[in-house]
């Protein structure tokens, strides 16, 4: 019992865990920039489809600007841009339509899409529960 054990020093006042650093050394609370993973995953995502257009979303209080890439049949993807410019940029660069969705709205597609995706989950839950 002799031994003399010291741990870690932590804050654990009340807004301590709000001054904390994310990974990457982002302070908590502030707005994720768009990052070259975000611009790769779209570009991959972009060449493995097809008829696939864009729709960007606005700055919100929560998230930076998003670009929606929603391919023929609904199958979308979001990420993170730096701006509408960089949206428009992005689209031109690839010959693909870009649309600003405060204006035009989401696509009937995209929500037949997610609504089949949840079809097909909820089928899956039932196909594992059956004996």
């Amino acid at each position: 019992m002799g031994d003399d054990v010291r741990g870690e020093v932590v804050d654990v006042g009340l807004f301590d865990a709000l001054r904390r650093r994310r990974k990457g050394g982002q302070k908590a609370g502030t707005l994720r920039k768009a990052s070259s993973t975000d611009t790769q995953h779209l570009d991959e995502w972009t060449a493995s489809r097809r008829g696939v257009e864009a729709y960007v979303e606005p700055r919100t209080n929560v998230t930076e600007t998003t670009v929606v890439l929603i391919a023929h049949d609904g199958e979308w993807t979001r990420r993170r841009i730096d701006s509408l410019e960089a949206a428009q940029q992005f689209g031109k660069k690839r010959s693909m339509p870009v649309y600003e969705v405060a204006k035009v709205g989401y696509p009937q597609r995209m929500r037949d899409y997610t609504e089949r995706q949840r079809i097909l989950k909820r089928r899956r839950r039932q196909a594992e529960d059956t004996p």
